[in-house]
């Protein structure tokens, strides 16, 4: 597989010089070692030497004899030295005094690679270790050295290399070189045939299918297969197995294989297989079982006898499914923290395995001592009023499950590491539960610079998801400032000096009390945009015609809580929210000048399973919302039909109903599927007075408040289109795309990829496709009539920023009198919500 080349040394053979005295080789005699010296050593252990070497004082030793040669042989042995001499210096009587000579080799100091890139070279000397230094320059430096190379360079897909070696003083340590490795990568290998033989049952493609991460060649690749990697093989070759094992062939093994060279760039496989007879369920019985019946336990099994034999199956219906309906969750979810069960084959004849289940229930344990650990920021109360498992209820596993859900839902803490830790007491059957938990940044900053309406737009945006309102004059709590309540605090601005401004402020409580899951939320902003009194020609004055402006000022308060019916994963916010609106002679919309408010209630119905709040993998999330203003024109004596618009929208009435769903699902391997439905409508009372000017929906683009003054309209995302574009057939598009629409749905398949999972970041890949439409009359709705969309994209969630991502999307249909509304977009989104509408 690997050609090396090393210096070479050539040891003399033992050796015994004799300084003026005469030995008798025919009359050996004993001595006494008097004493032994060593010469010749700088940085070995002198006493060490001399102890390997044997020749110890006050030991026996024959001269002539095989002692002095077996110690120059043990020295040799060692690799630490380039010459060995044996002396002896002198002899008194019976008493013999040796010196050993030694020239030391010489120490490593530093590698040198050629052949290799420096990412390469860097992982290499990390799998190396701290050698340098410490190494002497021998066999055995060369060898795992190049083992070392060998492997790293195998799992990249390099099947033949070469490696030669050389050395030169190290100008920097005194008796140290430099040692010079030249890599020979050759080519990257690919797999030009998989061979199978002793298969019957199983097909050689149906085999290959088996081996997912190692493909052979075919001209229907248009990419080609992909490289060899060895540890990829050896994976799949265990995962061969055991899918022949899940498909009934229980005996199934690799009596051998082989990989051996096709061409200068592929390889060939030979796997050699045992396939045995397919095997079938027979009887299945059960003991020990004393809390639940037998047909109660075989029906949750659900194995019948005659199936094929699957020990995979077996144990996922045992334990290992991922929707809680195996037999283990049955007794773990009612107490039996101990509960065990065991599978035993108690006979197999023919192609039948008869089946003991052996089960141990154990004493069903209640909830004592709950406590959590790791927290260093966030306050005990703060995660244990989200923890499911409470002291006095018995132990359940959904609930400990459904209990990490809830820290992860925090936002406060690593999802991946949060680890709770059962400990059982058997003397009295309670179990204390310890949750561990590591703390990440949760705060969020936005801080951009951007260009619209020829103007540079700056904003800076704050939220902190972790504040504490109650020590907001504690100066010893600020870290820099209060955190540990769970409270969310957020400021934002935007500005481009005269022409635009924005400014909002919002602040959340979880648990408004502290002892209920109620939540309270404040939010308030104010908006203006115009022209600043500039126009073509020149400076404008505010009380001229052509001065063009528009404010918003709102202020929000809303109260939820959780719901336990028809599960406790729903939830019913409550909302009051007071806006006003004032234009001077802005245009596109239903009036130009004047004031409006908008006093309105929102009712909020959602419920929200899914296992993760940044990239779920499974669960589900819908949201239904009814918002209204009071019916004013039913109310009052006003004519619209003759009233002006200072008094037709003074109050903006109107009913609102949106419903949003999302849908997750892990596909094979790491790929998740997203589906998607939203839908809008906004209804009047009054035909007379007409549809609300505001409230509206406008559907394309990123989705994102930007330069783009929202006028009271929610922006929904929707890619491949500009901004605002996808507008209903026949309405002009400035009309259109400036006031909104009434009526909107939306949907969206999305496959994603996750590509980073960490503490720091976790970043996802994503192809979609959406179809969406707007209607101005609830007559003309079709849910069918589309404009389509399909891309591709990244996102990114960084604690600090929020959610960020890229897509581009090709919008398939033509937006009547906007050219440039569809066709490839590119589309950009920071801190989106992770749920919502946008």
């Amino acid at each position: 597989m690997a050609q090396i080349t090393r210096p070479q040394s050539n040891p003399a053979a033992p050796s015994l010089k004799v300084k003026g005295l005469e030995l008798d080789y025919f009359n050996p005699k004993e001595y006494i070692i008097g004493g032994t010296t060593l010469t010749g050593t700088k940085y070995l252990d002198k006493d060490v030497i001399i102890t390997l070497s044997k020749l110890i004082k006050g030991e026996k030793v024959v001269l002539p004899g095989e002692a002095t040669a077996n110690a120059i042989k043990n020295l040799w042995a060692q690799g630490l030295f380039d010459d060995v001499q044996l002396d002896i210096v002198k002899i008194v009587e019976d008493t013999v005094y040796f010196d050993i000579e030694v020239v030391e080799r010489p120490r490593l100091g530093s590698f040198e690679f050629t052949g290799i890139s420096k990412s390469q070279k860097t992982d290499i000397l990390e799998k190396l270790g701290e050698k340098a230094g410490k190494a002497i320059i021998n066999d055995n430096l060369y060898s795992s050295t190049t083992a070392t190379i060998k492997k790293f360079l195998l799992g990249k897909g390099y099947f033949f290399t070469n490696v030669e070696y050389s050395t030169k003083p190290d100008p920097s340590q005194e008796n140290s070189v430099v040692l010079l490795v030249k890599v020979d990568k050759g080519r990257k290998v690919k797999v030009h045939k998989i061979n199978f033989t002793g298969n019957k049952d199983f097909s050689s493609a149906k085999l290959r299918k088996y081996l997912k991460k190692t493909k052979q060649q075919a001209f229907y690749k248009v990419f080609g297969s992909g490289k060899f990697n060895k540890e990829k093989y050896d994976e799949d070759k265990v995962k061969l197995i055991a899918k022949m094992h899940d498909k009934g062939y229980r005996d199934a093994v690799i009596i051998r294989d082989s990989v051996y060279q096709y061409s200068p760039k592929a390889v060939s496989i030979d796997i050699d297989l045992f396939e045995g007879p397919k095997y079938y369920f027979g009887n299945i019985s059960w003991v020990g079982n004393a809390k639940y019946t037998t047909d109660y336990l075989q029906r949750a099994l659900g194995i019948e006898k005659g199936e094929v034999f699957s020990e995979e199956k077996l144990e996922k219906k045992l334990r290992g499914s991922a929707n809680g309906d195996d037999v283990s969750s049955i007794y773990l979810n009612d107490g039996y923290l101990t509960f065990n069960v065991e599978p035993v084959q108690t006979k197999i004849y023919g192609d039948t395995v008869e089946m003991e289940m052996r089960i141990y229930e154990g004493p069903q344990y209640t909830n004592n001592r709950i406590t959590v650990v790791g927290n260093t920021i966030t306050n005990d109360r703060v995660v244990l009023r989200d923890i499911r498992t409470k002291p006095g209820e018995k132990f359940s596993k959904d609930l400990l499950i459904r209990s990490v859900r809830e820290i992860g839902q925090l936002g406060n803490f690593d999802e991946s590491k949060t680890n709770p830790i059962p400990k059982p007491n058997p003397a009295d059957g309670t179990v204390d539960i310890e949750y561990h938990v590591e703390e990440k940044p949760s705060d969020q900053i936005e801080l951009s610079g951007g260009f619209g309406g020829g103007n540079i737009i700056g904003t800076l945006g704050l939220t902190f998801n972790n504040f504490s309102l109650r020590n907001l004059f504690n100066l010893s709590a600020y870290k820099p400032l209060p955190k540990g309540d769970g409270q969310k605090l957020s400021l934002r601005g935007q500005t481009n000096g005269k022409f635009y401004q924005s400014y909002s402020f919002s602040f959340s409580e979880p648990w408004l009390g502290g002892k209920k899951p109620i939540s309270f939320g404040v939010s308030a902003f104010t908006s203006l945009q115009s022209n600043g009194g500039q126009s073509y020609y020149g400076t404008i004055d505010p009380s001229s015609s052509q001065y063009s402006k528009i404010r918003l000022n709102g202020v929000t308060v809303s109260l939820g809580r959780r719901l336990n019916f028809p599960d406790n994963y729903f939830q019913l916010t409550h909302a009051i929210n007071a806006q006003q609106y004032i234009l001077n002679n802005y245009g596109g919309f239903l009036f130009s000048t004047g004031t409006s408010y908008n006093f309105n209630l929102t009712q909020e119905l959602s419920r929200d399973s899914r296992d993760s709040p940044i990239f779920p993998q499974s669960g589900s999330y819908f949201k239904f919302t009814v918002q209204a203003t009071p019916p004013y024109s039913l109310l009052n004596n006003v004519n619209y039909a003759t009233a002006s618009d200072k008094q037709r929208y003074k109050f903006t009435e109107y009913h609102k109903w949106k419903f949003e769903s999302q849908w997750f699902q892990r596909l094979a391997g790491k790929f998740v599927i997203k589906a998607q439905a939203q839908f809008g409508f906004l209804g009047s009372y009054n035909s007379a007075v007409g549809e609300s000017a505001f409230e509206r929906f406008k559907l394309g683009g990123d989705g994102m408040q930007g330069f783009d003054f929202l006028q009271g309209s929610e922006l929904i995302a929707m890619r491949g289109y500009a901004n605002n574009s996808v507008i209903p057939v026949g309405s002009d598009p400035r009309i259109a795309q400036q006031s909104g629409s009434p009526i909107f749905s939306k949907y969206v398949m999305e496959l994603r990829y996750p590509v980073i999972a960490s503490q720091q970041a976790t970043a996802f890949l994503v192809a979609f496709a959406e179809g969406g439409n707007t209607w101005n009359k609830f007559s003309e709705f079709n849910p069918f009539n589309v404009r389509r969309s399909a891309g591709f994209g990244a996102k990114i969630f960084l604690p600090i920023f929020g959610l960020l991502g890229i897509d581009w999307g090709y919008g398939f249909d033509n937006i009547p009198g906007s050219p440039d509304a569809n066709k490839g977009q590119f589309h950009f989104s920071i801190a989106q919500q992770l749920g919502g509408f946008n």
